[in-house]
């Protein structure tokens, strides 16, 4: 249920916050501040987003390895019941797994039970999915002193205690006027929990916020762009920032949210955040005089005290492919021209692999993990890409690699000490890139403005050598920067990794959890989970059993469009110990899809106004993947389109209302449009 609390004192917060901690206090150890900081000491839990707090995804739990994998076997299941993708990482604390489904719900299972505890609807309103890029996700959650937080798609973070999941507090952290949202996992640090937000395809400006653990009172805010020069800046760093842009930016958010990547080194007391694309993506569009547009693609080093920027690195100057930086962030302690170096990892959407010190932000190297044509290489002089001619497409279409899916995309990577590899789920991927001829833009709150739209006047530029889409298990060596394995798979959008001892897990999107040997990258078990995965493995001991765990459904922003299984089951939590053998559940299989075919009287031009419109409205979302291709709906629903479309018949599913935006007449020439489409298949299968 949600609830909001108007205007709760401080003292009231408190006692609730200290209550929930002697709650939990009176049968398990509470998750302070000294646990999060020792969480690498902890393989029996997993107390935080990468495991701990230099986000590495290694367990060191060794009683599943190689010799013993053949043996591993399906422990239990929980169907949650869900249609949508499940990106989350589970947190697990004190024999409690807590994690977050789709539209932002929570959910406490008791591991040892092996049943849901409670569940938490934040009711996040359903039409608030059409101001999503990338589906109605969550990432998960943050556990501290009896509190469970965690962020809502519509842009509020609310903490529950964690035995019974009631509220505690709740803040909006965003202009909920604006395409805002929230996908990404909190963290804990110091007494803060920090959060950023997403939104810049859409035309937002971003920012990172940290709250008091125990009240939900605001501490500091810093945002990733500078906002109108006319107004005051908020800090030395906005204003140098905005030497770095022309025109008038502000007008189209700017971008650069920090929509996924934190890390924190204790020792050196500094949160590192990744920041996201343009908006919009193209350059010339947002800031035609130039520039590089800080702090967007940015790795911003922050003092999580006060928000003072510390350093920065731009991975992307004056980014203009949607190459965010918001990949994982990874911090390790690693040997370098025989010299120990602290240093931070990050295999952002741009394809090249960097390695930083993570004390002064200086760049130690940076090389290809997968092909690239935007830049031949990184200067390490000038820590600056050299780009290649065509690479900002200017007076032509040019594909580009990697495209905006990026070389790698949220899901994690992991690192084992132990092998010293790192182990990126990553893909081969290039995209059409253009500058649109009359380019103009939609402050709807609702149209992406990427202004790389393809201009049929211009020439194509095509590299072969980028015309891939695939996915790649790679095994990387960050001091050396180059591959030592690598695992090529069908789908391209596939699941974040798990380090062990001497062993990856990972799942693809034909819905297979694998184990690969981690020295050699040969496969040594498999198990068949019938539903696309890109949620990540964790591992974890509860009464001195190691166990695997993984969230599987299929979605996001290639599962919306694509399936690689025969259908997609019910979200599900899968868990796999030794010597287990349940059986996979028996889920009912979906009917065979029927093209629909009915009549329909429409001219050539209504029906080419039908399909601009489909693209702009339609397309984002019904791809044929989790949400339903519309060329195979039934008769009753091409029977109800217009209450659907403009009335919001369907809202309750998630489908908006297009009422405000579509003519009775323009939503008759979609449905045509999509009557045709069906026809013209039909035709072609009959030949």
């Amino acid at each position: 249920m949600r609830t909001t609390l108007q205007t709760p004192t401080i003292l009231f917060l408190l006692i609730g916050f200290f209550l929930g901690c002697a709650d939990e206090n009176s049968q398990h150890t509470v998750v302070d501040d000294s646990m999060l900081v020792n969480a690498h000491k902890a393989p029996e839990e997993w107390l935080s987003y990468g495991r701990d707090y230099y986000e590495t995804r290694h367990s060191p739990l060794n009683q599943i390895n190689k010799s013993t994998v053949d043996n591993l076997g399906l422990s239990w299941h929980i169907d949650l019941g869900t249609r949508r993708g499940i990106e989350a990482t589970p947190i697990v604390a004190n024999g409690v797994m807590y994690f977050t489904g789709p539209w932002s719900k929570v959910y406490a299972v008791d591991l040892r039970k092996r049943d849901i505890i409670w569940t938490y609807d934040p009711e996040v309103p359903k039409e608030w999915g059409e101001k999503v890029c990338c589906d109605v996700v969550n990432r998960g959650v943050a556990i501290y002193k009896g509190l469970i937080y965690f962020g809502t798609l519509d842009g509020r973070l609310l903490a529950l205690q964690s035995h019974s999941g009631k509220l505690v507090w709740e803040v909006n952290t965003v202009d909920q006027s604006k395409p805002y949202s929230i996908t990404g996992a909190p963290r804990i640090v110091k007494g803060k929990v920090i959060i950023g937000n997403g939104g810049a395809d859409l035309g937002v400006r971003g920012y990172i916020t940290a709250y008091d653990a125990a009240t939900g009172k605001e501490e500091w805010r810093f945002f990733t762009v500078p906002g109108n020069p006319n107004n005051r800046f908020e800090n030395e760093a906005m204003k140098k920032a905005a030497e770095t842009w022309t025109g008038e930016w502000w007008k189209f958010g700017g971008g650069g949210t920090a929509w996924d990547a934190f890390a924190y080194d204790p020792e050196l007391n500094l949160l590192y955040v990744g920041t996201g694309n343009g908006s919009p993506w193209n350059r010339d569009r947002r800031s035609p005089g130039g520039g590089d547009n800080l702090y967007l693609s940015s790795i911003l080093a922050l003092n999580p005290d006060n928000g003072k920027l510390e350093w920065y690195y731009q991975t992307t100057p004056g980014d203009t492919w949607d190459y965010t930086a918001t990949q994982h962030i990874m911090l390790a302690d690693i040997e370098i021209d025989n010299e120990e170096r602290k240093v931070l990892m990050q295999a952002p959407k741009n394809g090249f692999y960097y390695v930083l010190d993570r004390t002064n932000g200086e760049l130690i190297s940076a090389d290809k993990y997968v092909y690239a044509n935007w830049a031949e290489r990184v200067d390490l002089t000038t820590g600056r890409p050299i780009e290649t001619e065509f690479a900002r497409y200017p007076n032509i279409n040019a594909l580009i690699a990697p495209g905006a899916r990026g070389g790698h995309n949220w899901q994690p990577m992991a690192y084992n000490p132990n092998t010293g590899l790192v182990y990126i789920p990553a893909r081969e991927d290039a995209l059409w890139y253009g500058q649109e001829a009359n380019w103009s833009f939609a402050d709807d709150s609702r149209s992406w403005n990427t202004g790389t739209e393809l201009n049929l006047d211009n020439e194509n530029k095509l590299d072969s050598a980028a015309n891939n889409f695939y996915g790649k298990l790679i095994a990387w060596d960050p001091v050396q920067q180059k591959e030592v394995w690598h695992i090529k798979e069908e789908s391209a959008w596939n699941s974040g990794v798990l380090s062990t001892g001497d062993l990856v897990f990972k799942g693809n999107g034909e819905g297979f959890l694998s184990a690969y040997d981690a020295k050699s990258g040969e496969e040594v078990w498999s198990y068949d989970l019938k539903t696309g995965i890109v949620a990540s493995p964790i591992s974890y001991e509860i009464d001195g059993v190691q166990y695997i765990s993984i969230l599987v459904g299929w979605g996001g922003v290639v599962g919306l469009h694509v399936n690689y299984t025969e259908q997609n089951n019910p979200g599900t939590l899968y868990t796999f110990a030794l010597g287990a053998n349940n059986p996979f559940p028996d889920f009912p299989k979906v009917p065979e899809k029927q093209l629909i075919d009915l009549e329909y009287e429409a001219s050539q031009e209504e029906i080419a106004n039908g399909a601009r419109l489909y693209d702009r409205y339609c397309s984002k979302c019904h791809g044929g993947g989790t949400i339903p291709d519309l060329k195979y709906s039934s008769k009753a629903v091409f029977n109800s389109f217009h209450n659907i479309v403009g009335e919001g018949a369907y809202l309750s599913l998630g489908m908006p209302s297009f009422k405000d935006r579509l003519t009775t007449e323009q939503t008759e020439e979609v449905k045509n449009y999509i009557l045709s489409e069906a026809k013209l298949i039909r035709e072609r299968i009959s030949e």
